[in-house]
C-alpha cells in the first residue's frame, strides 16, 4: 500500500493497528506517528515508522492520504484543531474514539471532509479484532476500500449505515473483550474453589473460552445449537446451564452490562 498514513496516538490500539499494517501491506516509512509518550513512539520507530512527539515536528511537505485518530475521546477537543490543515487537503479521517460522532469531525475538518468512524476491540493486538465502521456521505469508494484494508489487517470488519448503532457496537463488541476476560477470571476462581490448582484452573478457563470462540466462528451452526450439542439430558453441562440460564442468570446480567456500556458511550458523545 502506497498511501501515506498519519497515526495520531500510538497506545495499545494504535500499536495493534501499526503491527497489523506493517505485517501485511503497509510500508513502515509511509507511516508518521504522533504521540507525546516516548515509550509509545519507540515502539513505532522500532517498526520502521517515522515518529514525532509533537505535530509541529512533522515535515512541512508531508501530506497524508489517511489520518487515523487513535486518542481518547476526552482528548479530541484539544487534538482536532491541530490537524485541520492536513485534513483540509482531502485526507480521509478515520477515528477509533468511542462516543465521538461524525458530526464533531465534520465541524472540526469541514462539512465535506471524508470521515469514517471505526470501533475496534483489543483482540486486534493478535489480529483477531472485531472492527465496525460507519462513514459519512463524503467518503469515496476508494477511501472505503482503504479503510477496509487497514482494518482487515487487524481482524474482521463489518460496516453499518446508521451511526446511532455505534453506541450499541461499543457496548457489545468494543467493551466485550473485558466481559470475556472477567468471565475467564470467574471460571478460574470457581475452579479453584472446586479444588483445582490455581494455574491449572486458569489454563482450563483460558483455553476453554478461546476454543469455544474458535468453534463458534468455524461452525455454520448458531451458538444456541452448539450449546445444545454439548448438553446431554440430565448431565453435568445441563446442571451448570440450569444456573446460567435461570431467570436471574447470565442472560439478564449480560443485557444489563451491554446496556450500561451503551449508555456510557452515548454520554461520551
Amino acid at each position: 500500500m502506497s498511501s501515506s498514513i498519519l497515526l495520531v496516538g500510538s497506545g495499545k490500539m494504535g500499536q495493534a493497528m501499526l503491527g497489523g499494517w506493517v505485517d501485511t501491506f503497509v510500508t513502515p516509512s509511509d507511516v508518521v506517528v504522533v504521540d507525546p509518550n516516548v515509550e509509545n513512539l519507540a515502539v513505532a520507530k522500532a517498526l520502521g515508522c517515522i515518529g514525532h512527539q509533537s505535530p509541529v515536528d512533522i515535515d512541512g511537505s508531508f501530506q497524508p492520504e489517511v489520518i487515523v485518530l487513535a486518542v481518547k475521546p476526552q482528548m479530541m477537543v484539544d487534538v482536532l484543531p491541530t490537524f485541520q490543515t492536513l485534513a483540509a487537503n482531502g485526507a480521509l479521517i478515520i477515528s477509533i474514539a468511542a462516543g465521538t460522532g461524525i458530526a464533531q469531525f465534520e465541524t472540526a475538518f469541514g462539512a465535506t471532509a471524508s470521515i469514517i468512524r471505526a470501533m475496534p476491540n483489543t483482540p486486534a493486538a493478535v489480529r483477531h479484532g472485531m472492527i465496525v465502521c460507519c462513514q459519512n456521505g463524503h467518503a469515496s469508494s476508494a477511501q472505503l476500500e482503504i479503510c477496509d484494508k487497514l482494518m482487515t489487517a487487524i481482524g474482521t470488519v463489518a460496516w453499518i449505515d446508521d451511526e446511532k448503532l455505534m453506541d450499541a457496537v461499543t457496548g457489545l463488541s468494543g467493551s466485550g473483550p473485558a466481559y470475556v476476560f472477567h468471565m475467564i477470571e470467574a471460571m478460574a476462581a470457581a475452579g479453584v474453589r472446586a479444588g483445582l490448582p490455581e494455574d491449572l484452573a486458569e489454563t482450563l478457563a483460558e483455553v476453554t473460552v478461546a476454543g469455544a470462540g474458535k468453534l463458534a466462528i468455524a461452525s455454520d451452526e448458531p451458538a444456541s445449537k452448539l450449546r445444545e450439542n454439548v448438553t446431554s439430558p440430565n448431565g453435568t453441562t445441563a446442571a451448570g446451564l440450569a444456573v446460567l440460564m435461570a431467570e436471574d442468570g447470565l442472560g439478564p446480567l449480560i443485557e444489563k452490562t451491554v446496556a450500561a456500556a451503551t449508555k456510557r458511550s452515548k454520554e461520551l458523545g
